[in-house]
Formats: C-alpha cells, structure tokens, sequence
C-alpha cells in the first residue's frame, strides 16, 4: 500500500472520531453498554464512568487513534476526556469502536481526572463489525468478544479500580502490535 494512501486512509479513520459528538450520540453509547451482557452490571455499582461514542483507529505497521470523550461522577455529567492511542507492531487496516472506562471508587475517578492518565500495552484482532479482543497491561488482563451495538457481549472485572469495555463499530483492522493509550481531561465549565 503506498504511504499517501496509508495516511489517508489512517487521517479518516482519526478524522471520523474527532467528529463533534452531540449529546444523543453519548446517551446511544451507554444505552449499547448498559445493554451489552456484563457492562450493564457496572452502571449501578461504579462510583463513575468516561464514555467514547467514537474511537478511529487506523495503522500500517505504526498505528494511532483518537477519540473524544464525557467523564460521569455518580450519572452526571463531570466533564471531557480524549483518548490518543499509539501502537507499533504487526497491524494493517483502520476501524471504529466506542469504548466505556467504569471507575470503581472515588479514588479511581480521581486518578483518571488528576491529569494524564496512561494504559499500556494491548494485543487485539477486529474484523468488520464483528471483534474479539484480548488484553493485559498495566490494568490486569480482559478478554470479549461482540458482534457489533445491536448483540454486544462484554466480559470484564475490575482492576486497580477500573474496568474497559469496547464495542466494535465497523472496519476492518487486524493488528498484533503493542499500544497506550493516553487519557487528558478537563472538567466541566
């Protein structure tokens, strides 16, 4: 694949999630979460939550994504995150995927809002609408699978206070490659 090509093709991807997100999309968000096997479990219990309608991933042996985000204390609305990824590795495509970050305590909220906050090092493989994954880093280790927003099946526990769950949009991306993923914040004016 040629490099103007690959850059196109990763600009979209990134270009797509970085979109303006409207209040309905968050609320379509957590509606798939909440009904998305275990991840609706976690909205009763979960001091907090960051919730990402859209994540673009794109890459061609180096790889990035972006997405932008709402941090929830206790259901209301706190305030904005974003979500930079870099991964290096085996990967070719680009795909989209919202994600949802649930906060277990008071001090997990705290220390996801208190700055920059990081997750390391992930190995997944997505095609299409349908995805599984596979995790482990600095937040422990996770495995799901779902089938797209409509049939979603999610798996997870939380770990050092927090727990990830993703569901696969569209795209198709195969990828064994090392990542972070960087979270900023700011509070709601």
């Amino acid at each position: 694949m040629p490099i103007r090509v690959f850059m196109a093709v990763l600009l979209a991807a990134i270009g797509f999630a970085a979109a303006p997100a409207f209040g309905d999309e968050y609320d379509d968000t957590i509606s798939i979460f909440k009904n998305a096997g275990e991840s609706g479990a976690f909205f009763g219990k979960a001091y907090g939550y960051a919730v990402f309608p859209t994540v673009g991933k794109g890459g061609l042996g180096v790889g990035a994504a972006h997405g932008k985000g709402r941090v929830y204390r206790q259901g209301q609305y706190i305030g904005d995150t974003s979500m930079t990824q870099l991964s290096v590795g085996f990967q070719a495509g680009g795909q989209a995927f919202s994600q949802i970050i649930f906060f277990e305590d008071k001090r997990a909220l705290e220390e996801f809002t208190g700055g920059n906050f990081e997750f390391a090092a992930t190995a997944q493989a997505v095609a299409i609408t349908a995805g599984a994954s596979a995790s482990a880093g600095s937040t422990g280790s996770a495995v799901g699978a779902s089938g797209g927003k409509k049939d979603a099946t999610t798996r997870g526990a939380y770990h050092k206070g927090m727990a990830v769950f993703t569901v696969a949009k569209g795209g198709l991306m195969y990828e064994a490659s090392v990542a972070g993923q960087k979270f900023s914040y700011k509070p709601k004016t």
